[in-house]
């Protein structure tokens, strides 16, 4: 087993970077750990931390293309990306894991094609974000196509479908946002969270989401958000005191090393609803 990079664009759509023939190779790869930038004051002979903060470090390397072809190929596929994430898949002795950056690319360079006709440059790319990886939950009535099922612990008291738990311990550096979608008919739709037993945080929405169309929420740093999907795939904000309260916590994130579950519960049944929880890592 070897290690795996690719870029991958908002639409999901991947650029492999160790399929030489189709795509490019990726060699030399560096900047895929951590370091911190600190200062310290001196007193006598002890020197006391100051400052401590993540640098924000850059992934380069050598990228191989067999062809001009596939350089443009690649340029196309970065240029044309909203956003990008560099994929590193690491094959752990339990089994490989897929964790990813945001990025931005700095500078590729372009020279001659080299003596063995190949085409070898240098490339840099900028972090926007630690490392993460993504733990997908799927509460449907109807089984859909290579969706990830979970084995939930129900709360027996419950019988109907109005409300639907996920238990998970963020075992990550940071605390763990979260990306929830509520598909509707739901009315007046709820998020909890409860740490260690208890409950913690209630996010509620005083809306209604018609059928076909989703509630959207994200806690990602620098990127909350809540928002209707509409049946044309168009978005509109909820951000409103008419749907929230500006008072309470809005913004769920999952402390460290904590046991803890996420409820999703409404007026009416909750059918279909995803969560996803992004678990942040310094270094993996």
């Amino acid at each position: 087993m070897v290690r795996e990079f690719k870029l991958v664009n908002e639409k999901g759509q991947e650029y492999s970077l160790i399929d030489i023939y189709n795509y490019c190779l990726l060699t030399e790869p560096s900047g895929l750990g951590y370091r911190y930038l600190t200062e310290y004051e001196q007193l006598g002979n002890t020197f006391i931390e100051n400052l401590r903060k993540i640098d924000q470090g850059q992934i380069s390397g050598t990228v191989i293309f067999l062809n001009y072809d596939n350089y443009k190929k690649f340029v196309d596929f970065v240029e044309k990306a909203e956003t990008l994430k560099f994929s590193y898949k690491i094959p752990f002795k339990d089994g490989p894991k897929e964790y990813f950056k945001d990025i931005n690319i700095q500078n590729l360079t372009k020279t001659q094609i080299q003596t063995n006709s190949i085409i070898s440059e240098s490339i840099i790319f900028d972090c926007l974000s630690l490392w993460y990886e993504k733990t997908i939950a799927i509460y449907t009535i109807e089984p859909k196509d290579n969706e990830i099922r979970w084995d939930f612990e129900w709360n027996s008291k419950f019988t109907e479908y109005n409300i639907r738990s996920l238990q998970y311990i963020n075992e990550g550096h940071i605390e763990a946002p979260v990306l929830i979608e509520i598909s509707g008919y739901i009315v007046n739709p709820r998020i909890e969270l409860y740490i260690e037993g208890q409950l913690y945080q209630t996010v509620t929405f005083k809306t209604e989401i018609a059928e076909y169309e989703k509630l959207l929420y994200g806690t990602k740093e620098n990127d909350f958000y809540i928002k209707r999907q509409k049946t044309d795939g168009t978005t509109e904000s909820l951000f409103s005191l008419d749907v929230i309260n500006f008072e309470n916590d809005n913004v769920i994130r999952l402390p460290k090393n904590k046991s803890c579950e996420i409820r999703i519960t409404a007026d009416n049944e909750v059918l279909n609803a995803q969560v996803t929880i992004l678990s942040y890592y310094k270094a993996v």
